[in-house]
C-alpha cells in the first residue's frame, strides 16, 4: 500500500517522470500508473539504489514476498516492497507472476528446500526466516512449496501463527555476518535484525533505524529491560538484559553480544555519538 504521507523518498513510489497512481494529487509527476504485483521467485534478492547489479543494496526481499512493479527497464524492475514499503530496483529475473497466496512462512533461521521429499535429494534453495510459501502438497514429514521444493514441514509455520519470543528469534542470528541492507539469515544489518525478529512474531515494522526510532514507543533509559531497543544515529541494538546488547554491527562484522557500557563508550569514541533514544517494541 502506498504511503499516505508521501514525504520520504525511501517509501514513496514516485519520481518526477513517473509515480504510483494512488499518489495522484499528492505528488507531482509527468505520468501516473498502477503498479503490477509480482512476487520474489528466488531465496533472496537485493533491492538496489539504482538499476545496476553493483549498485548499493538498500534492502532485501525474501522468497514469496510481493513487489509492486511500476516500471521494467534494462533488466530491472523499479517499484516498492509490499512488506515494508521500501522503493528501489530489483532484478527482473528474480520476480515472477503472482502464484497462490502464501499459506506458510519459514519459522527457523534458515532451511533447505529439496528437489524431492527426501533429505538425500538435491537442495534447490536455502530459505531464510519469514520467507513465504504456498504449500501445494505434503508427503510424510515434508511439504512442497509452490515454485520451489520440499521443506521439512516442522521448519514452517502457518500464516497467522506467529512466534512469541522475538528476543529468542534475534539470538538465533548470533554470529551471522553483517551485510549492509541485508535481511537474510546468512547476513543482515542492525535494523534488518530488528525487523526480522519482530516480523517472525507478527509485528510489521519499518526498515531503517530512523524510521524505527519514530515508530516505537519511547521509554526512559533507566526503565530499560530485556527486549527493549537502544538507538544511535544510524544504529540500533536489542537488549538481552539491561546491561547487555545483541546487535548486527560493522565493528564485529557480525551479530554479536556486547556489554552496553562498552558499546556506548566504543561508539562515542568512534564518532558515533551517544544513544539517541530508548524504545519498547511491545
Amino acid at each position: 500500500m502506498s504511503d499516505p504521507r508521501p514525504n520520504d523518498p525511501r517509501v514513496t513510489l514516485a519520481r518526477p517522470d513517473l509515480a504510483d497512481l494512488d499518489l495522484q494529487g499528492l505528488v507531482a509527476a509527468e505520468r501516473y500508473a498502477a503498479p503490477t504485483l509480482r512476487q520474489v521467485a528466488v531465496p533472496t534478492t537485493a533491492l538496489r539504489k539504482a538499476a545496476h547489479p553493483m549498485a548499493e543494496q538498500w534492502d532485501q526481499l525474501l522468497f514469496g514476498e510481493l513487489f509492486r512493479v511500476l516500471e521494467v527497464k534494462d533488466g530491472f524492475a523499479w517499484g516498492q516492497a509490499a512488506r515494508d514499503g521500501y522503493v528501489g530496483f530489483v532484478a527482473e529475473d528474480d520476480l515472477a507472476a503472482l502464484g497462490a497466496p502464501a499459506t506458510h512462512q519459514v519459522a527457523v533461521p534458515r532451511t533447505y528446500a529439496f528437489a524431492e521429499p527426501d533429505i538425500k535429494s538435491r537442495p534447490v534453495g536455502l530459505y531464510s526466516l519469514n520467507a513465504l510459501t504456498a504449500i501445494e502438497a505434503t508427503e510424510g514429514r515434508f511439504a512442497k512449496g509452490e515454485g520451489t521444493g520440499w521443506f521439512v514441514a516442522a521448519h514452517l509455520a502457518p500464516i497467522g501463527k506467529a512466534l512469541t519470543d522475538y528476543m529468542a528469534v534475534a539470538e538465533g542470528y548470533l554470529g551471522a555476518p553483517y551485510q549492509w541492507g541485508g535481511r537474510e539469515s546468512l547476513g543482515l544489518d542492525c535494523s534488518g535484525l530488528v525487523q526480522q525478529a519482530l516480523a517472525a512474531c507478527g509485528r510489521a515494522v519499518p526498515r531503517d533505524t530512523d524510521m524505527q526510532l519514530a515508530f516505537f514507543a519511547p521509554i526512559a533509559a533507566e526503565d530499560r529491560r530485556r527486549g527493549d531497543l537502544v538507538f544511535w544515529k544510524g544504529h540500533v541494538a536489542l537488549l538481552l538484559d539491561p546491561d547487555t546488547l545483541l546487535h548486527a554491527n560493522a565493528h564485529h562484522m557480525a551479530v554479536a553480544v556486547e556489554p552496553l557500557a562498552g558499546a556506548i563508550a566504543r561508539i562515542e569514541a568512534a564518532g558515533g555519538g551517544t544513544p539517541t533514544g530508548w524504545r519498547r517494541p511491545f
